[in-house]
């Protein structure tokens, strides 16, 4: 039973939003003790930010609430699609970005919106970009993506069981 899941967060530079998702759900894999069966990694639709590392106020953020952020931004390639099992847009205009590199329609099946999984999104599935705003919106993003993840794991561990 050595068969594996590959998420990716996007957002728009990976270094706020996706690179949160990542590390929190980093955490809670390895608190479930998956991480040799989910492979996690996030990405940007633009590259302005690549090789960079996530937004100091974001880090600082998670910090404090004991996550670590260590990826480096990446731009998400359309050719990710082929080794991704779930991609998870963080608004409306990540996911049409995606949308538009979509290599496949068939595909369509592992394109998401994060906030679909969000219990409490009362149909607002858009994760704020906090970047232009003040520590309050880093905040939110936190609280978002802290509730949502595990949502995101129980989706991950029904596709870990039919790949069994």
């Amino acid at each position: 039973m050595n068969s594996t899941v590959e998420v990716c967060f996007v957002c728009l530079g990976n270094i706020c939003r996706s690179p949160l998702a990542q590390g929190v759900f980093e955490a809670l894999v390895k608190e479930e003790g998956l991480q040799d069966r989910i492979i996690i990694s996030s990405a940007g639709v633009s590259g302005w930010h690549a090789g960079n590392p996530p937004d100091a106020r974001m880090q600082q953020t998670a910090r404090d609430h004991g996550i670590h952020l260590n990826s480096r931004a990446r731009q998400f390639q359309s050719s990710d699609f082929n080794q991704m099992d779930l991609v998870l847009a963080m608004d409306h205009s990540n996911m049409n970005a995606l949308e538009q590199m979509r290599p496949e329609p068939e595909l369509q099946d592992k394109l998401f919106l994060f906030r679909s999984f969000d219990p409490q999104h009362n149909n607002d599935l858009e994760v704020p970009d906090p970047y232009y705003g003040g520590g309050k919106g880093f905040e939110t993003v936190y609280q978002i993506v802290e509730r949502t993840c595990p949502k995101v794991l129980d989706h991950l561990k029904t596709m870990l069981a039919k790949k069994a």
